[in-house]
């Protein structure tokens, strides 16, 4: 298992480009299910997610190819090609990591007629059911049966229905949105997801073929067709790796420029680190960071895009454990996505938690100490952390880190941070 060694109090000077977006990839990746040829996907990030991913779909019998890299991202271009699916289950094995292996079951079930999945696993932030996309599933006409830990799927053809979300699901919208780009018959989800992701995965489609409108608002419509084509399709860049890589010059000081990125996904995460002290400017697809003087305390409430994300929250907190007053983050999202706090408080954070807000009250200094990562952002809160604090910290367990982080050690350390990986020996 590898750790990570952090010598904190280095600032942060010069340019990362801001790899693809994993949240994004994996429902392109699994949109790749919705009919055979071959598909050019550039700018994939090398993430475990991604690698996970890619694993599930070979296994359901699809064709993966890497191909050279982009000349001016180093990502690499996948072709895929699942004209000969062999299976229509994803087993345990590989869903049990990762919570977005459930995408795979609204196109299996509208290409093939049959999916059986594995219920899916991912951070341990809350309980995120899946009842959204069972629901609409079966609103279409799905036949839906739960045993032995499987959602086993069958339907001769999904019909056009009218879906109501109880919650804004990005995952439920994706996989319902999936799903009727080859149903017969029009069918409209109402309360759907806003997500930038959303929308670039309904552009995808349609270029595949699909009528998809109203992406960006709450209300989908999707005319379903007989038949979808493969296409040359970018991930687009990842709005949560730009928002860290921001809040990274507000923990250590110095000044960064992101490129590759699109700032419009991050206005409510801009506007809220303007109201802390730091100077962000932007010039087209680039963002440039700055910070002097003392970081000023702001409250936050996490909320479905366009409002301040939630996987953001981990890593704002940061900043707010070195303001200099009083703040409250409160998260409306993951009823158990505070698990950073005790390991925050190991580094001299002043946090309490009462239910599903965190008061913090602004400390002088971090100080180095040895802590453990529990999930993803949590990951990247605590390496942000570590570049703040004096001394050295070491995260084990980054793992979790890698899920949806491309080498962040490594781009960090290009602009000034202190930071290693090793590995311990250590199996947990």
């Amino acid at each position: 298992m590898d750790q990570l060694t952090i010598e904190g109090g280095h600032r942060l000077r010069g340019n990362i480009r801001v790899s693809g977006a994993k949240n994004a990839a994996l429902p392109v990746l699994a949109a790749t299910l919705l009919t055979g040829g071959t598909f050019s996907i550039r700018n994939l990030p090398r993430l475990r997610d991604i690698y996970t991913f890619k694993r599930l779909l070979t296994d359901l019998g699809v064709t993966i190819e890497e191909t050279d890299a982009s000349t001016d991202r180093n990502a690499p271009v996948l072709e895929v090609d699942s004209t000969s699916l062999k299976s229509y289950e994803a087993p345990y094995d590989l869903v049990r990591t990762m919570r977005a292996s459930i995408l795979v079951l609204g196109p299996l079930l509208a290409r093939s007629g049959r999916a059986r999945v594995s219920l899916p696993g991912g951070c341990a932030i809350g309980a995120r059911p899946i009842d959204l996309h069972l629901k609409g599933l079966e609103l279409m006409g799905a036949r839906l049966k739960l045993r032995e830990g499987y959602v086993d799927a069958k339907a001769r053809r999904l019909k056009g229905a009218q879906i109501y979300l109880d919650i804004p699901s990005v995952t439920g919208t994706e996989n319902l949105m999936m799903a009727a780009s080859l149903a017969k018959g029009t069918t409209i989800i109402k309360n759907a997801a806003r997500e930038p992701e959303i929308v670039s995965l309904g552009e995808m489609l349609n270029k595949m073929g699909a009528k998809i409108r109203g992406l960006g608002s709450d209300t989908l419509t999707i005319e379903g067709v007989d038949d979808l084509s493969p296409v040359d399709w970018e991930i687009m860049p990842d709005r949560i790796e730009t928002g860290t890589f921001m809040m990274a010059v507000g923990a250590s000081g110095g000044e960064l420029i992101l490129d590759g990125c699109m700032p419009d996904h991050l206005q409510a995460v801009i506007s809220k680190l303007r109201s802390t002290g730091l100077k962000i400017d932007i010039s087209g697809r680039s963002i440039s960071v700055s910070k002097k003087g003392q970081l000023k305390s702001v409250d936050i409430k996490t909320a479905p895009y366009p409002g301040f994300p939630t996987d953001l929250q981990a890593q704002i907190m940061v900043l707010m454990a070195l303001s200099g007053g009083l703040s409250v983050i409160t998260e409306t999202i993951f009823e158990n996505r505070f698990m950073h706090v005790a390991e925050l408080r190991r580094l001299g954070a002043n946090i309490n938690v009462e239910g599903r807000s965190a008061i913090i009250k602004g400390v002088k200094d971090l100080k180095g100490a040895p802590v453990m990562a529990t999930d993803l952002r949590a990951s990247a809160c605590l390496v942000l952390a570590g570049l703040a604090a004096k001394g050295t910290t070491t995260i084990s367990r980054v793992y979790h880190l890698d899920r949806g982080y491309e080498k962040i050690e490594e781009k960090l350390s290009r602009v000034g941070a202190k930071i290693l990986r090793e590995k311990t020996g250590q199996l947990f």
